[in-house]
C-alpha cells in the first residue's frame, strides 16, 4: 500500500486561529482513517512552526518538513492541508509558498484566495461575470472626502454595513443605523483593514451551498439556512460562542426554481474565479425571489457543527471520502 505523508497547517495567530485549531482536529479525525495516510500536524505561528510536541520546524524547497533543533530529521511531504481560516490561510499567502516548493495542496489558489478573501476585489468581480450583490461602495483611507462619501452613501439607503474589506468571520464588520456612529465604525473596521466596504444593510434569510470537487466533478449542494435571533446580523460571537442562538438547517425551504438559480450563481463564480476543490458560498434571499451572492470561503470552517461538512454529507458524501479523493488525485496527478 502507498504511503502519504500529509502535512496539516492550522493555527495562523489571526482572529480565527483557535477555530482553526477545531477545524484540524476534525479534518485529522477524518485522515486517521486511512492506514495509508500519515498526518504531521503543524501549528503556525507570527514568528514559528511548531509540532504537537512543540519541535519548531520549518518547509523546506526540497519538499521536505525539517526541525530546527535537529538538523539530521527530515520528513517527506506529499501533499499539504492548509486548515487555517483567515490569515494567512485564506489569503494566498501559504499558497505562493506551497506553490513555490511545488507542493499540492487542498484547497483555492493563491491567486483565487486572495481575490475572495477580499471583499471589494469579490464584489467587482461578481459584478462583472452578471451575478447579483448588494450596492456597495468603498474608502481607502479615512479622510475628510472619503468619509463625506460615506455619509453620502449611508444617506441613499438609511442602514448600511460597513466592513474590514480583508477578513473573515464577520471580523472588523459593524450594522450601522444611526449616522453620528458612522466615522467611528468606518475608523474601528480600518484598524482591521486597508480598506473598508460600505454596503446596503438588507433584512435577508441567509442561505449557504458546499461546493466542491469530487471524483472529477463540480458539485453544489442544495442551500443550507443560518437563522440569527430576529434575523439581526450573523456575528463572530453568533457563528462560534456556545451561548449562540443561531440556528442552522442543513437543507433550507425554498423553491426549485430559487434553488437553481443559487447553483447557477455558484456554479459561475467557482469556474470563473477559478476556485479549487472547495468553497463555501454564501448568499442572501430579499422577499420572496431576489438572490444576491453575499461571499464565499475558500477554506470554511470545518468543525463537526460547521455547515461545510453538513451539507456535504446531506448531500451523500462526507468529509472521510472526499478527503481521500482530493489527497489521491492531487498526488497522483
Amino acid at each position: 500500500m502507498e504511503q502519504y505523508n500529509i502535512l496539516l497547517l492550522c493555527g495562523g495567530d489571526g482572529s480565527e486561529h483557535d477555530i482553526s485549531l477545531v477545524s484540524a482536529s476534525f479534518i485529522e479525525k477524518q485522515l486517521k482513517t486511512f492506514p495509508e495516510f500519515n498526518v504531521l500536524k503543524v501549528i503556525i505561528h507570527r514568528d514559528r512552526w511548531v509540532d504537537e510536541d512543540g519541535n519548531q520546524c520549518n518547509l523546506s524547497h526540497n519538499q521536505k518538513l525539517y526541525f530546527k533543533d535537529d538538523s539530521e530529521k527530515t520528513v517527506p511531504v506529499d501533499y499539504v492541508i492548509p486548515c487555517i481560516h483567515g490569515v494567512p490561510g485564506e489569503t494566498g499567502d501559504i499558497q505562493s509558498l506551497l506553490d513555490m516548493v511545488s507542493l499540492p495542496y487542498l484547497g483555492c489558489g493563491s491567486e483565487a484566495s486572495k481575490l475572495c478573501f477580499n471583499k471589494i476585489s469579490t464584489k467587482l468581480w461578481l459584478s462583472a461575470i452578471g451575478i447579483p450583490n448588494t450596492p456597495f461602495s468603498f474608502i481607502d483611507t479615512d479622510s475628510e472626502e472619503n468619509l463625506k462619501k460615506a455619509h453620502e452613501f449611508f444617506r441613499r439607503y438609511g442602514s448600511i454595513f460597513v466592513k474590514a474589506a480583508s477578513q473573515g468571520s464577520s471580523v472588523g464588520c459593524y450594522k450601522v443605523t444611526d449616522e453620528s456612529l458612522l466615522d467611528e465604525y468606518i475608523r474601528k473596521a480600518f484598524s482591521y483593514s486597508n480598506d473598508v466596504l460600505l454596503e446596503q444593510a438588507v433584512r435577508p434569510r441567509e442561505l449557504e451551498v458546499a461546493a466542491y470537487e469530487y471524483n472529477g466533478e463540480l458539485i453544489v449542494t442544495n442551500p443550507g439556512e443560518i437563522i440569527t435571533p430576529s434575523n439581526d446580523f450573523y456575528t463572530f460571537e453568533e457563528k462560534y460562542d456556545s451561548a449562540s442562538k443561531s440556528t442552522t438547517l442543513v437543507e433550507a425551504d425554498i423553491s426549485e426554481s430559487l434553488k437553481s438559480k443559487i447553483r447557477e450563481y455558484a456554479t459561475r463564480a467557482f469556474r470563473v474565479l477559478k476556485l479549487k476543490d472547495l468553497s463555501r458560498i454564501d448568499f442572501f434571499l430579499v422577499g420572496d425571489e431576489e438572490i444576491l451572492l453575499n461571499e464565499i470561503n475558500t477554506f470554511p470552517g470545518m468543525t463537526p457543527i460547521s455547515m461545510f461538512p453538513k451539507m456535504l454529507e446531506n448531500h451523500g458524501e462526507n468529509m472521510t471520502s472526499f478527503l481521500h479523493d482530493a489527497v489521491v488525485r492531487a498526488v497522483k496527478k
